[in-house]
């Protein structure tokens, strides 16, 4: 009996552990992640904070709401890669889709640009808001991406006022609409993020 009492207090310390152990966990994981002063250099996938100073975080109802204003809608997800098995003979044709009328800048939520880069992104960006910094500006990639916060945060930085972060990214807006297959932007297309 004395065995069967043992078997058991060892079963239920065992299953307290666990239970400790996946409540910590779950603690952990929906830990704040705090803002980093400038860009983020580290791994773009990952967990992001939940705010960005200086500009609006904003979730698929409040993009619904913003739609009517025609705002500038920028789509930093990375361009698909070639695998490298992919076979030599075959024709590679990647598609990506994102928010209809959503200008594609692949790679531009990188921590780093080389000067042009940076030119050609804020000169694009003064194009699609016609000069008018304080225009809604949306940027968006994928959830978990730190390459659109660091797109909102370089808008930030730079003066613009209008700027909204989506984290829901392209998988939130396909919830409730259509995507679109989109190329990227024409100008920064010239100037392919390294």
């Amino acid at each position: 009996m004395s065995d069967l009492i043992g078997a058991l207090v060892r079963v239920a310390a065992s299953l307290a552990i666990a239970l400790l152990m996946t409540a910590a966990g779950t603690q952990l994981s929906r830990a704040e992640v705090p803002e980093p002063e400038g860009l983020w250099t580290g791994p773009m996938r990952g967990e992001t904070p939940k705010t960005l100073t200086g500009a609006v975080v904003i979730d698929l109802a409040d993009l619904e709401a913003l739609m009517p204003k025609n705002p500038v809608l920028l789509d930093v997800g990375p361009a698909e890669k070639k695998p490298e098995d992919f076979p030599r003979d075959r024709l590679w044709l990647p598609t990506h889709r994102s928010i209809p009328g959503a200008a594609w800048f692949p790679g531009a939520g990188a921590a780093s640009f080389e000067a042009a880069q940076e030119e050609t992104f804020f000169r694009r960006v003064e194009e699609l808001t016609e000069g008018d910094s304080s225009k809604p500006i949306v940027t968006f990639c994928l959830p978990g991406c730190w390459g659109s916060w660091n797109a909102g945060k370089r808008l930030v930085m730079k003066g613009y006022t209008g700027v909204h972060w989506f984290p829901g990214g392209i998988n939130s807006w396909q919830e409730a609409h259509e995507a679109v297959e989109i190329k990227p932007d024409r100008a920064w297309e010239s100037e392919p993020a390294k």
